[in-house]
């Protein structure tokens, strides 16, 4: 008989929460979320040494900063000529995120929720995609037809999502299969 059960170490933390109980103390749930945020800040370790690996056999110069922050780990590199690693809208690092994360699954046996910035790409197309979003709900709040967005990464979704679920009045779905998979906003039911 094959045992087809998950390991413990393998389980997402979200299910490791779900599955304690409000009669453990305190203690053992500090804890948890200590070893929780010190396996966030080894995945960013490992994230930061791989991006350091690939700039030096690239000949690229950059600081490395590796955090944790909302409950992900997540690495930036700053420095000049960084744009080729950015790519046309970001498709490469997305590509670099993917294989950091890669990485990080090969080191740790984990899946990983890295986020990779390269040259403050991330921040930059945060804020232009609350304007796509605020533009949006405009023309949903003026004309009443939904509206469909280009096809987005789950990154640029997920921003767009934040700034209008914020909003009054209006909500936000994702529709189609990846590559195509795009935002619909629409007025609240």
């Amino acid at each position: 008989m094959t045992d087809t059960s998950t390991p413990p170490s393998a389980e997402p933390a979200e299910a490791v929460a779900e599955q304690s109980t409000s009669a453990e103390p305190t203690e053992a749930k500090k804890s948890e979320s200590v070893a929780s945020d010190s396996d966030l800040f080894r995945q960013s370790e490992i994230a930061a040494d791989y991006v350091e690996g690939l700039l030096d056999i690239l000949d690229y110069d950059g600081d490395i900063d590796e955090l944790v922050s909302a409950g992900r780990p997540m690495v930036e590199v700053v420095g000049g000529r960084l744009q080729p690693l950015v790519g046309q809208r970001g498709a490469t690092l997305e590509a670099l995120q993917e294989l950091t994360r890669l990485a990080i699954f090969r080191a740790t046996g984990s899946p990983s929720r890295l986020l990779l910035d390269i040259g403050g790409y991330r921040a930059a197309r945060r804020k232009e995609l609350a304007a796509v979003a605020r533009n949006a709900v405009e023309k949903v709040k003026e004309h009443g037809d939904p509206v469909r967005l280009e096809p987005m990464s789950a990154f640029e979704r997920k921003c767009v999502h934040d700034v209008v679920n914020a909003l009054p009045g209006v909500q936000s779905e994702s529709e189609g299969v990846e590559p195509n998979r795009r935002i619909v906003v629409r007025a609240a039911d």
